[in-house]
């Protein structure tokens, strides 16, 4: 195999392992229709609200699982030369637009917090693990998982700039930080209007 198929392949099974519909699945398992209760997003958070935070948080590891596992393979795939890390990247970026753009949901899907979480849990352990922080001390303080997704997501790109980290991880984060501001821009509307869903 070459690496030009091979990294076409990475990014392809990416996209797919990332939008599979895990919230939707495991809400239909229990009579729920995911898109048709709460905010009608498919993502960890509506999971919870729908059938509480222990589904919600399985839902989650779940949801990041779909970025790791791509993620890892990418590296996996490099240390072998059959990739680079513009390749790794990319298939960290299909993973994130898979669970945002599902071809099974006719490309409506969640809002990439939690893939990009497994994404960056893979490729950049510690700058995750400041940004998870972040986000714990910002749902603690407000229980709004919104603000602590937008928050965390925003402090990405410099962290990662701070930490040294090449351009094609710093580029992933910054696509994936737009793709996530545009997922909530109607979480941002109902911050605006001090009406944002609570958990």
């Amino acid at each position: 195999m070459t690496p030009l198929v091979a990294s076409a392949a990475l990014v392809a099974i990416a996209y797919f392992a990332g939008s599979i519909p895990t919230g939707v699945l495991v809400a239909r398992a229990r009579g729920v229709d995911l898109r048709a209760v709460g905010s009608g997003n498919i993502g960890a958070t509506n999971v919870a609200r729908a059938l509480g935070k222990r589904v919600g948080v399985a839902v989650l590891v779940a949801d990041a699982a779909k970025g790791a596992a791509p993620a890892a393979a990418g590296l996996w795939l490099q240390a072998r030369g059959l990739a680079d890390p513009v390749a790794v990247a990319a298939a960290g970026f299909a993973a994130i637009a898979g669970h945002c753009f599902p071809v099974w949901l006719g490309f409506r899907g969640g809002k990439g917090v939690a893939t990009s979480l497994g994404v960056f849990a893979v490729l950049a352990p510690d700058v995750t693990a400041l940004a998870a922080a972040l986000w714990i001390a910002l749902y603690a303080a407000f229980r709004i998982a919104s603000v602590g997704s937008l928050a965390a997501s925003a402090a990405f790109v410099p962290l990662l700039w701070l930490r040294g980290y090449g351009v094609p991880t710093i580029a992933l984060a910054g696509a994936a930080v737009a793709l996530i501001a545009v997922k909530h821009r109607d979480n941002v509307a109902r911050l605006v209007r001090h009406a944002e869903h609570r958990v």
